[in-house]
């Protein structure tokens, strides 16, 4: 037993050991300035971490410009209107360029659209304008296996979109109604962001895709470059020749591990996202 309590401890003291080590974050102050680095990777979930991240580099007096690296094909809805306010409020505090990966399509290139520059790759997959909301049906497979379920309701709207009964004609347009109302505020954020008619907007709004050097054409990006063009470009911005490049800590804990996999089965599905 004393060699299992001893195993325990060393496990847990390394655990928080590189926990530590992860959640530190690296600063310093090159000769010219620093600038700050917030990636934006993978499916957006939440927006709780990146808007954190934003705000202190906003905040930071050492920090002269931002750079937002998009690699994402969009997500939630909400979680990417937030990340949209943020950057437009650190926007006004310091100069922000957004450099696109593989990926920046819907909610992806929603966040990027209050940037002073944005830089994509010819080769960028991006666009996709437009909402999905959709909802599994389980009602038939849940028959086969015997399973009922009865539901007790204030109102005939309170269970729309339940997944254990298809839903009728009246509950699709309220669906419609919303997703149409979400999807005219992504429309209209792009035309205010990049000086658009909304006209202009609409005909690609419909959720295609294009490549970096298509959107470049289409007028939805500023210029072509890879990420290391938007470094220097940001360093152009603010008169920094080395900028020295500041990344916010890592976080992960063991809880995330195991919660992150049940927090995206079970989140609502509103979508800005690429499928």
């Amino acid at each position: 037993m004393k060699k299992i309590h001893i195993i325990i401890i060393v496990v847990v003291a390394v655990a928080i050991i590189i926990g530590v080590s992860i959640g530190i974050g690296m600063r310093g102050f090159a000769p010219g300035g620093n600038i700050g680095v917030v990636e934006i990777e993978g499916t957006i979930i939440t927006a709780k971490h990146i808007v954190k991240d934003l705000k202190n580099f906003g905040d930071d007096p050492s920090i002269s410009a931002i750079i937002i690296r998009v690699n994402s094909p969009g997500g939630i809805v909400a979680p990417s209107q937030e990340i949209y306010e943020q950057v437009k409020k650190v926007k006004k505090l310091k100069k922000v360029v957004v450099s696109m990966g593989a990926v920046a399509a819907s909610g992806g290139y929603y966040v990027a659209l209050p940037a002073d520059i944005i830089v994509a790759n010819p080769g960028t997959i991006t666009g996709s304008i437009g909402v999905i909301m959709q909802f599994p049906v389980l009602k038939e497979l849940l028959q086969k296996i015997g399973i009922d379920f009865q539901v007790i309701k204030s109102k005939e709207y309170k269970d729309i979109g339940s997944p254990y009964r298809k839903m009728g004609s009246q509950e699709k347009k309220i669906l419609q109604d919303v997703v149409l109302d979400v999807y005219d505020q992504f429309v209209e954020a792009i035309a205010e962001a990049r000086d658009l008619p909304k006209d202009s907007v609409l005909k690609f709004a419909d959720g295609r895709i294009f490549t970096g050097r298509q959107a470049k054409e289409f007028g939805f990006i500023d210029t072509l470059g890879s990420f290391e063009d938007a470094v220097r470009i940001a360093g152009d911005l603010v008169g920094v020749e080395r900028p020295y490049l500041v990344y916010p800590p890592r976080r992960m804990s063991f809880i995330d591990f195991f919660t992150k996999p049940v927090e995206r089965l079970m989140t609502p599905k509103l979508y800005f996202l690429w499928q």
